[in-house]
C-alpha cells in the first residue's frame, strides 16, 4: 500500500501533468483558430517553440535512456571478467 505521502506526490504528478497537457493542446490546437489579436495570444509561447520544446526534451530523454544502457552493458561487462 502507498503511503500518505507517496499519494500526494502521485496526485500532484498527475496534476502537473494534467495541466501541461492542457495547456500544450490548447496552445497546438484550438490557438490557431482564434483571432491573432485576441489578449489570449499573450499567454502562449510562439508556434515554433511547440514543435522545439518536444523536440529537444525528446533528444535529452533519449540521451539520457541510452546513457543509463551503455552504463548498464558496461558495468555487466566488467562482473563477468572479474567473475
Amino acid at each position: 500500500m502507498a503511503t500518505g505521502t507517496d499519494q500526494v506526490v502521485g496526485l500532484g504528478l498527475v496534476a502537473v501533468s494534467f495541466i501541461i497537457f492542457t495547456y500544450y493542446t490548447a496552445w497546438v490546437i484550438l490557438l490557431p483558430f482564434i483571432d491573432s489579436q485576441h489578449v489570449i495570444h499573450k499567454y502562449f509561447l510562439p508556434r515554433i517553440y511547440a514543435v522545439v520544446i518536444p523536440l529537444v526534451a525528446g533528444l535529452i530523454l533519449l540521451l539520457f535512456v541510452g546513457l543509463f544502457i551503455s552504463y548498464v552493458m558496461l558495468k555487466n561487462q566488467r562482473t563477468k571478467k572479474t567473475q
